[in-house]
């Protein structure tokens, strides 16, 4: 991992304050292409605060002709993200048992975000990739790796600066983080998908005093 890369489970996140909005959480299914992988009953997986939905709006309108964004998890109820949480530490303990707690709960968090500063919980967080669009239906572009894949079966390639990927998925990146970073959004950058408006990680990467958006439930 990259030195200059802060992790979300820095002490620096967690200590930026939150002055919650109150903005609502909205539905985006069919203001924006929303994919149904991650889908779960109550349609939480495509819900995002306003403030993060009319710049993806804004995000769109910047890509080439043709270009769409397609959001595959945005919303995450705080249970299940603390479910995903663990599971992975669990994974990692299994590969690297000499690993202590302190370094499980830090190496987990290049992939999961722990409960307490975990954006997705706070609807302010969105897991999405680019797509090509002809009116009918879309194809994903290639992106180097999957959506949502960790750094073990990606062998870092995951990371948004990765050099192991082509130059064609390496252009895809750079137009997606554009169109996203002019928009006024910050990257997770072991996640290419993982962008943020209004959380404790975009309120520290950007300089903001305050996070406009804490965890809460549907």
């Amino acid at each position: 991992m990259r030195d200059d890369i802060v992790l979300i489970s820095d002490a620096r996140v967690a200590a930026v304050p939150v002055e919650e909005s109150g903005e609502a959480l909205i539905d985006v299914r069919g203001r924006l292409l929303v994919d149904g992988r991650l889908a779960d009953a109550a349609g939480a997986y495509a819900h995002l605060r306003e403030g993060l939905f009319t710049r993806l709006l804004e995000a769109e309108r910047a890509l080439p002709e043709g270009y769409r964004l397609l959001v595959v998890e945005g919303y995450r109820p705080p249970s299940l993200q603390r479910r995903y949480f663990e599971e992975y530490k669990d994974q990692l303990r299994g590969t690297f048992p000499e690993m202590s707690p302190d370094e499980l709960h830090v190496a987990a968090s290049r992939y999961v975000s722990p409960i307490e500063v975990a954006p997705h919980t706070a609807g302010a967080a969105v897991d999405l990739t680019l797509c090509a669009y002809d009116g009918s239906g879309h194809t994903e572009l290639d992106m180097g790796t999957r959506v949502n894949a960790n750094p073990e079966e990606s062998d870092g390639a995951c990371y948004t600066g990765a050099a192991n990927i082509s130059a064609e998925a390496r252009a895809n990146r750079k137009i997606l983080g554009a169109a996203l970073e002019e928009a006024g959004l910050v990257n997770y950058p072991t996640e290419w998908w993982h962008w943020s408006y209004g959380d404790r990680y975009w309120a520290m990467t950007s300089g903001a005093p305050a996070a406009h958006y804490g965890p809460r439930e549907l």
